[in-house]
């Protein structure tokens, strides 16, 4: 044990020595919030259920809990996540060196080589494990469901990132205001679909709210890195998100869980609604009304090392933590059910053992991390067969996982 604490203090005497004197903890220190939210909503709110045939099967406590809705406002934090992806961006973004395209080409290519490999991996599993370890087809399309999941993520934000010039413009002429349209856009895209005429209005048009409804946040953190949203802002995103909120949930009738649950015809997520708005409203206020308290708290040597490990580790946790979760419950499933792991997440046992397991799946992350990292990191020992290869197994996991095959 003191050889573990010995290592531990030297790594973080090394990740301190190591940290610049300009560098925006407060910044990174969100960001290793918002990403930690991710895999502990997805591991405390997502369960499986067994069928007969030993398939399982995605469930949610909150079918059954509807009083944990609260949960996910809280563990609902991608707003912070695109509100501070703005605000690096914009940094990144006066750094550049060369052009714009080569800079987007730069950031983009981080974003894409650890998706593809995920979803390379896992196409080469699928066989593996049902002509050689006898899975069922429906666990595998579980498990592949799961993996695709935050991918959606990814895609997003690789296209607001994309869209970076265009907002550093619009919040050097409206600063805060920019985010405004947004906000707009996906009301007027909610009035129509949950108003008097939703009846005869289509389902894809929900799909409109998709852009503007991830770009809100991201706008907002585009103007805050232009120094264009002040503490007087904060307060107003703060009080205003949190009226809008409230407003929404009970006089207009918005489902009270961020997260989409199994038997609702609404859902808040996917596609965002404009109650996604209102709580990153209140998000983004809140964090930039914490910054300074928070960079102060995260000068502590002890506190500001994990937060760098976890930033450095980033894709990796956004990209693998739903393969640590089913590492576990794949095997579990051919010993029938296993409380808080497989079998119907409907009851407080089951949520006192999945808060057992989550140190589990934590740890599996861990060993899995040690591995995947390698993803993040630019494929140069790699040539055009092998990527080409890449990506057709990850074209082939994709069509498998949306249902398509």
């Amino acid at each position: 044990m003191s050889a573990l604490a010995t290592m531990a203090r030297r790594t973080t005497r090394k990740i301190e020595s190591g940290t610049p004197a300009h560098r925006d903890r407060a910044i990174d220190g969100l960001r290793a919030l918002a990403l930690l939210a991710v895999p502990t909503g997805h591991w405390l709110l997502g369960g499986f259920t067994l069928s007969s045939d030993g398939a399982i099967h995605n469930a949610s406590p909150l079918g059954t809990f509807a009083g944990l809705a609260p949960v996910s406002w809280v563990l609902q934090m991608l707003g912070i996540f695109f509100l501070v992806g703005g605000y690096a961006s914009v940094l990144s973004y006066r750094r550049r060196k060369g052009s714009t395209r080569a800079w987007l080409g730069g950031r983009l290519a981080r974003l894409g080589r650890p998706v593809l490999g995920v979803t390379a991996v896992w196409a080469a599993l699928l066989p593996v494990l049902h002509f050689g370890f006898d899975v069922p087809v429906d666990t595998l399309r579980t498990a592949s469901t799961l993996v695709i999941q935050p991918l959606w993520f990814v895609g997003v934000y690789t296209v607001v990132t994309a869209l970076t010039p265009l907002c550093v413009r619009a919040a050097r002429r409206l600063g805060v205001w920019a985010a405004a349209p947004l906000l707009g856009s996906v009301a007027v895209v909610d009035f129509v679909r949950y108003g008097p005429y939703a009846d005869a209005v289509p389902s894809w048009l929900s799909l409109l709210n998709i852009l503007p409804g991830w770009l809100f946040a991201y706008q907002l953190g585009v103007s805050w890195g232009e120094g264009r949203v002040t503490r007087r802002h904060a307060r107003w995103l703060l009080i205003g998100g949190a009226a809008l909120f409230a407003a929404l949930l009970l006089a207009f009738g918005y489902p009270a869980s961020m997260v989409g649950v199994p038997g609702e015809a609404r859902t808040n997520s996917h596609p965002p609604s404009l109650l996604v708005l209102a709580l990153a409203a209140a998000q983004s206020g809140a964090a930039i009304l914490l910054r300074d308290r928070l960079g102060k708290l995260l000068k502590r040597p002890a506190l500001w090392a994990p937060v760098v490990v976890v930033n450095l580790s980033a894709m990796t946790i956004l990209c693998w933590h739903q393969t640590a979760m089913l590492t576990a419950a794949i095997p579990a499933s051919y010993l029938g059910e296993v409380p808080g792991l497989v079998g119907a997440p409907d009851s407080v046992g089951w949520i006192l053992a999945r808060l057992a397991w989550m140190p589990v799946f934590a740890g599996l992350l861990v060993l899995i991390g040690r591995y995947a990292r390698g993803f993040e990191s630019p494929w140069a020992g790699t040539g055009p067969g092998r990527r080409t290869l890449a990506g057709l197994l990850a074209a082939g996991f994709a069509v498998f996982a949306l249902g398509l095959a």
